[in-house]
C-alpha cells in the first residue's frame, strides 16, 4: 500500500483531523498554505470542509459563494466535506430549506460533490477512502468509475518517466492539458512542485525523441 501525501492548510483551525490524519500509518501530512480547499490529497484531491455551523456563517458573511466558485474552478478532482448532525443547525438563524437551497446550487450548478460527516475523524476517513479509491482508478482497476477525458490525461502523463499519480495531476494542473505538458521546457517544468531538473529532463526526454533517432534493434515493432 502506497504512501498517500496529504496537505493540509495552515489556516485550518481543526486539529482534530490532522491528529487523525497523524495517526493513520499510511498517511504522511505537510503542513503549507493552500490556494484553494482546505486539504489536498496525493495532489489529485481537493476537500473543502466545513461545519454546519461554518456552513451558516459563511452564507451569511459571502465567504462560502466566493470559495466554492473558486474551488469548481480548479482542475483537480474536488468535494466538499459537510461535517455534523441536524442539531448543529439549531440556533443558526436559518431556515433548513434556505440552506438546501445554497447546496443544491453548489452541487448541481457549480458542480462540487457533497460528502458528509459526523465528525473530524470520519471526516478524514472520508478523505483517505477517496484517494485510495482515486488510486485505484489510475492503476485501471476501476475503470467504470471514472471516466472522461480528465482519466485519459491522467493516464497518458503517468506514462511519462518518474511520473506517479501524484505528479501527473501537478503537471495537469499546472500546465492545464497534455498538450501544453509536451510543449513546457525544462525549466517550465521545473516550476511544478516536487519536479526537480532531473525529472524535467527526463519527461522532455521522453516527449522530444524523434523516430528516425531509433533504431529497428532499439523497438522491435518497426
Amino acid at each position: 500500500m502506497t504512501l498517500i501525501q496529504a496537505v493540509v492548510d495552515d489556516r485550518e483551525p481543526d486539529g482534530a483531523i490532522l491528529d487523525a490524519l497523524r495517526n493513520m500509518s499510511d498517511v504522511q501530512v505537510t503542513i503549507r498554505r493552500l490556494e484553494l480547499g482546505d486539504y489536498e490529497l496525493d495532489g489529485c484531491l481537493l476537500f473543502e470542509r466545513k461545519t454546519l455551523r461554518d456552513l451558516i456563517a459563511s452564507i451569511q458573511d459571502g465567504r462560502l459563494f466566493r470559495q466554492a466558485c473558486r474551488l469548481a474552478s480548479s482542475p483537480m478532482c474536488k468535494a466538499l466535506i459537510l461535517e455534523g448532525t441536524s442539531r448543529d443547525l439549531l440556533g443558526g438563524g436559518m431556515r433548513r430549506e434556505a440552506v438546501q437551497g445554497v447546496l443544491i446550487h453548489l452541487t448541481l450548478f457549480l458542480g462540487i460533490p457533497l460528502l458528509r460527516s459526523t465528525d473530524p475523524a470520519e471526516s478524514a476517513r472520508l478523505m483517505i477512502y477517496a484517494a485510495r479509491q482515486f488510486e485505484s482508478i489510475l492503476r485501471g482497476t476501476s475503470p467504470r468509475l471514472f471516466k472522461g477525458k480528465l482519466r485519459t490525461q491522467l493516464q497518458i502523463l503517468l506514462a511519462l518517466p518518474g511520473i506517479g499519480p501524484e505528479y501527473a495531476a501537478r503537471l495537469l494542473e499546472t500546465f492545464g492539458s497534455v498538450e501544453a505538458n509536451f510543449n513546457a521546457k525544462v525549466h517550465d517544468l521545473m516550476r511544478v512542485p516536487g519536479v526537480g531538473n532531473a525529472r524535467a529532463r527526463a519527461i522532455r526526454w521522453a516527449v522530444s525523441e524523434q523516430l528516425s533517432l531509433y533504431s529497428k534493434r532499439d523497438d522491435p515493432v518497426l
